[in-house]
């Protein structure tokens, strides 16, 4: 190979790599569509922070035991993050005082936080939207329960996001 070739060849891959580096490589992929079109696709990914994604996380996770007592780290694993509450009642009371808890209601959407007062600690799990949830403690590890009185002293629930404490 000549010292031209090896120029333009390592000049078409610095080229490539600063192509690359424009793209994100990690997140959530996003589809345009035509300017008369309003809408636009989100694809989720597990833990990308988007109620699909944290639908996907936990079902990736069925049958763990490693969250076993931990299930506030586990919803907030799902949703992308961790560290934002001590405990599952926290973060309940959080949502409370932030307007965003839906105190006794059995009809969470999907991605939403579900909470019971099962201890000091409470407990929280992610809604499936069908009236079911996925959470840590279930038969000792994730798991899907088909209805909300699966633990007791259901509390309600707070909205899909991010959570923030």
């Amino acid at each position: 190979m000549t010292d031209v070739t090896a120029i333009k060849r390592a000049a078409g891959m610095a080229t490539a790599t600063l192509a690359l580096g424009l793209v994100p490589l990690v997140g959530p992929a996003s589809v345009s569509v035509a300017a008369d079109q309003t809408a636009s696709t989100q694809l989720a990914a597990a833990g990308d922070g988007t109620a699909d994604g944290a639908i996907q996380w936990m079902q990736e996770h069925d049958g763990d035991s490693s969250y076993e007592g931990y299930c506030e780290m586990a919803v907030e694993n799902a949703w992308g993050t961790t560290g934002q509450w001590p405990s599952a009642i926290d973060h309940w009371y959080g949502a409370v005082n932030a307007g965003k808890a839906h105190e006794g209601d059995y009809n969470p959407p999907a991605g939403a936080f579900v909470y019971w007062n099962t201890s000091q600690y409470g407990h929280v799990g992610i809604a499936d939207g069908a009236g079911g949830f996925y959470s840590s403690s279930y038969g000792g590890a994730i798991g899907h329960g088909d209805s909300l009185d699966y633990f007791v002293n259901y509390l309600g629930w707070s909205d899909p996001q991010v959570p923030q404490g």
